[in-house]
């Protein structure tokens, strides 16, 4: 075998091992994938609550406010793209600085969609009604509690409709239930 077919053999046998190794790494990642908990923070606009939901369980639910009619919370699906702690806030020209009196609270996860989060508040009594400019807020012990649970890249949907999904998680309404149009006692109350 000359020089030119040992060189070919070498860069083929090469060319086989490198193609089992990047297998073998696919193989594993897509094995860690799997044992890794399928995450969400799940939003309902109408119930005024979000819950983080691990493999098809809510772990967590809280009480939060959302966006206004003039103002409203966004529907769809997005990401957790940023984490800050101590966030400055920025609206409209007006720039307020980490402490008592920032709207944003302590905490800041910002989503895909540019300007909007979920965050603490300066305005406690706003939970549970419909109080901001879009974004999502939370009761400040809550919001620290889910930022510790909540890694950037995490994935966040927020509805606007109510539908089953939302009525089990939110209201105890059982999907039999809401299948048959029955509403539990007590629930939603």
């Amino acid at each position: 075998m000359g020089h030119t077919e040992k060189q070919a053999t070498l860069a083929s046998r090469v060319s086989a091992l490198a193609a089992v190794v990047v297998l073998a790494v696919l193989t594993a990642r897509a094995e860690v994938a799997q044992n890794e908990p399928k995450r969400k923070i799940l939003v309902s606009i109408p119930d005024r609550k979000l819950a983080l939901i691990e493999n098809g369980i809510a772990v967590k639910v809280y009480p939060v406010a959302v966006g206004t009619s003039a103002t409203p919370s966004p529907t769809g699906q997005f990401s957790v793209i940023a984490r800050l702690v101590k966030p400055t806030y920025y609206h409209a020209g007006k720039v307020i600085q980490p402490g008592p009196g920032n709207p944003l609270g302590t905490r800041w996860m910002g989503l895909s969609l540019k300007g909007y989060g979920i965050h603490g508040t300066n305005a406690p009594g706003s939970i549970g009604k419909a109080a901001s400019h879009g974004c999502i807020r939370m009761a400040q012990r809550d919001l620290e509690e889910l930022f510790e649970l909540v890694q950037v890249g995490e994935a966040v949907e927020i509805r606007g409709e109510a539908d089953s999904e939302t009525a089990t998680i939110f209201n105890g309404a059982t999907l039999a239930q809401v299948r048959l149009n029955v509403v539990p006692a007590g629930a939603g109350q």
